[in-house]
Order: structure tokens, then C-alpha cells, then sequence
């Protein structure tokens, strides 16, 4: 097998990403058992896996835990904004080649999921299915190889599905995203932390007092409204699902179309997976100075084009900010480029809950080799034993017992003789 190049190689880069990856390391214990019995069990070894991630501190602990198992790893970046160099610098140091720059172009950033892909990967571990799809249309002839893959974010599930339902699936893939251990945590606490931390790193406003609309109440949404309700903020929730609706109502939040929200908003976060959640009937009615983010997988929730065409100027204002002056003389600042803004202004999900979606990572590549026999062609679930352990795993890190049922209990709750 050919050596795969990586595009960083800087010995003083690879230090400060070393230290940042060994401070991550601290918040991720369930990872770090996972580790360690990978290192003596090999349950990978010989295998090649090629990840389309996020290139960040916590992704490079998930990669050298997977090394720990025996395999064979090579990464390529799932945002062109969220890489950090130095992460990607430390990697190759620890052998690991890397395909990532930060703010790479698209074509860029589609010749390093081929280069991942010349792998010839036997598991594929995948954030928003870019590299599953570009492998099911474009290198199709590598298919033959592949055992099964992971699907990490909400969107690459809903595009797996899709591919499921079309017919067109060609090997397993667990819907990791699924695990209540990653999206009751990280999709709740991570996105809505790393959110808000984006937004105010990129702008260093003041939550308090500000009307923040958030597009779509899924986990992620959740997360948002809670943690800029809880600096201050109004909150309003635009949703399309009426018991997603319904839930924000009971939960405190004021709930209206994003049509009557763009009149009274300060700041705009998209977070639904969908397109043009941000339309121009929205940007034409937004008040002079609305701050527009998204927190969804792509960069289609806000139309940018027709905010492109609207505007007769646009300047960078701060790093990430661009202002554009419209026509009107109203002006609009859009964060990010429209990119995740989580990832592209701030570091992402904290270690801490990172931890548990790469611990269901790591333990589902494993099952999947060990049952690569038995496993339909399809979109699979965590498996809730897996689920199960890296719940139990969280809490004995934390030092946290809880109580166990007693073999009466369990009886009882299997009869349906309940309550006789």
C-alpha cells in the first residue's frame, strides 16, 4: 500500500497540537478506556478506515484510539472551516495522514475525500456522508472493500436514509447520530454550548436583553434556545413540526413563523438541516444590524445568494463577520461564511460530550468488523447494549453509582400480571 501524503508537516504546529489534543484527552475517560483495551485486544488490527471528520482535538483522540485498535486510519476534513492546523500537523507526527487546511476552496476540499478514499478504506466513519456519497457515485469501484461505516451528525443520516430508501445503499452504515448517548448529550448540551460560544467569539456581543431566533427545535435546537435563555435572552422559536412546536411553547419560548420572527430578531441561528430556512422574503423584512448564523451541517440554510444579490456592498468587519449593506441602506451580518459556526468561530463541542459520541464510534467500528457477516445492507441503530455501556462507562468516570434492579423487580416489570 502506497504511503498517503498529508498536507501539514510542521514540527512547531505539531507541538501546540499535541498539548491541545493531550488537554482534550483529559475530558474524554471513556474514550481513554476504550484505548486502552484496544491496545491489548487489536480488535481493528489490519483494517483501514478512512474518516471524513471535523479535524479537531477530539476527532485526533477518536483517531489514535482507533490506532490503538491496530487500524490503519487516514482523515479528511467534513467542514472547510473547522479544521485546525495544528491539530491536523500533530496527527502526521503521531502517523496519522491528515487531508485538511483550513478555508480550503471546494475543490480542495473534494480532492481530500478522494485522497482518504484511495485508502481503499474497509470502514468508512463519516460527519454529513460527503465521503460515503462521493464513494457511492464517484469511486463506486472501491465499494467491493467495504465493510461497513458510521455516520456521525444528523444530516449525513437523513442523506444515508435517503440513500437507503432509493435503493442504492451498498454496504451498512450505523447511524451513530441515533445513540441517546450522542444526541441527548452532544447534539443538547454540545451544540447548544458551542453555538452560543461561536457566535460570541465572533462578535463579542451581550446576550441579555436580545430577541435570538432559532430555526428548527430538534436536540440541537434545544440546546440553543436553553443556553441563550439562560444569559438572558428572548427567545423565539421557529419550527415547521407541530409537536416540536408544541414542545417549545410548554418549554417558555414564543413560537411563530419565521416570516413574523425576521420582523422582531436581533440574531438568527439555523439549525434544521433544510434549505433556505433564511429566504429573501426573510432578509427583507430583518431590522438594520441582525447578526445571521447557522449551526447546521451546511451552508445552505441561509439562502447567501440572494443575500449576495440584495446587497450593493460587503466588507469583512471583524474575522468571520461580513457586513452587507443593502440596497436600503439596512445592514446584515452574516457569521461564518454561513458554515458551522460552532466549529468555524469557536472549537466545537466540548471533549466532555465529544467523549461519549466517539466512545459509540469506536465500540460500533468495532461490532462491525466482528459481525461484518451478519449485517443487512442498511441504515442500523447503535446497538442499545452499546448505548447502554458507554452510558454506563460516562458515569464510572464521573464517580457515579445508581441502583440496580432487583431480580422481583425485574419479574415484576416482565409480567403482564401487573398490579394483581
Amino acid at each position: 500500500m502506497k504511503k498517503i501524503p498529508s498536507d501539514i508537516k510542521d514540527p512547531s504546529l505539531a507541538g501546540a497540537g499535541k498539548q491541545r489534543i493531550e488537554w482534550a484527552a483529559r475530558e474524554m475517560p471513556v474514550i481513554k478506556i476504550i484505548s486502552e483495551r484496544f491496545a491489548k485486544e487489536k480488535p481493528l488490527k489490519g483494517i483501514r478506515i478512512s474518516g471524513c471528520l471535523h479535524i479537531t482535538t477530539e476527532t485526533a483522540n477518536l483517531a489514535l484510539t482507533l490506532k490503538e485498535g491496530g487500524a490503519d486510519v487516514i482523515l479528511c476534513a467534513s467542514n472547510p472551516l473547522s479544521t485546525q492546523d495544528d491539530v491536523t500537523a500533530a496527527l502526521v507526527e503521531y502517523d496519522i495522514p491528515v487531508n485538511a487546511i483550513r478555508g480550503e476552496d471546494d475543490e480542495t476540499y473534494y480532492k481530500h475525500i478522494n485522497t482518504a478514499l484511495d485508502n481503499k478504506p474497509q470502514l468508512t466513519v463519516d460527519d454529513g456522508a460527503d465521503l460515503v456519497a462521493t464513494l457511492h457515485t464517484k469511486r463506486a469501484d472501491l465499494i467491493a472493500n467495504v465493510i461497513g461505516g458510521t455516520e456521525e451528525t444528523t444530516t449525513g443520516v437523513i442523506r444515508l436514509r435517503s440513500l437507503e430508501g432509493a435503493g442504492k445503499l451498498k454496504y451498512p452504515i450505523i447511524a451513530v447520530n441515533d445513540a441517546q448517548t450522542k444526541y441527548l448529550f452532544d447534539n443538547r448540551y454540545g451544540t447548544g454550548q458551542s453555538t452560543i460560544d461561536g457566535i460570541t467569539r465572533a462578535t463579542n456581543i451581550l446576550w441579555a436583553g436580545k430577541k435570538v431566533v432559532v430555526c428548527g427545535y430538534g436536540w440541537c435546537g434545544h440546546g440553543v434556545a436553553l443556553r441563550a435563555k439562560g444569559l438572558g435572552s428572548q427567545v423565539i422559536v421557529a419550527e415547521v413540526k407541530p409537536v416540536r412546536a408544541l414542545e417549545a411553547v410548554m418549554d417558555g419560548y414564543r413560537v411563530m413563523p419565521i416570516a413574523e420572527a425576521a420582523r422582531l430578531g436581533d440574531i438568527f441561528i439555523t439549525i434544521t438541516g433544510d434549505i433556505h430556512v433564511i429566504d429573501k422574503a426573510s432578509l427583507e423584512v430583518m431590522k438594520d444590524g441582525a447578526i445571521i448564523a447557522n449551526s447546521g451541517h451546511f451552508n445552505v440554510e441561509i439562502n447567501i445568494p440572494v443575500l449576495e444579490s440584495m446587497a450593493k456592498s460587503k466588507r469583512q468587519i471583524r474575522p468571520l463577520v461580513d457586513e452587507y449593506t443593502l440596497k436600503d441602506g439596512r445592514h446584515l451580518y452574516l457569521l461564518a461564511e454561513g458554515r458551522l459556526v460552532n466549529l468555524s468561530a469557536a472549537e466545537g463541542h466540548p471533549a466532555s460530550v465529544m467523549d461519549m459520541s466517539f466512545a459509540n464510534q469506536a465500540l460500533c467500528l468495532e461490532y462491525m468488523v466482528k459481525n461484518r457477516e451478519s449485517l443487512d445492507i442498511k441504515v442500523h441503530p447503535v446497538p442499545e447494549e452499546i448505548d447502554k455501556q458507554v452510558a454506563r462507562l460516562k458515569l464510572r468516570s464521573m464517580g457515579i453509582t445508581i441502583d440496580q434492579l432487583t431480580l422481583e423487580q425485574k419479574r415484576y416489570l416482565a409480567s403482564w400480571e401487573q398490579g394483581t
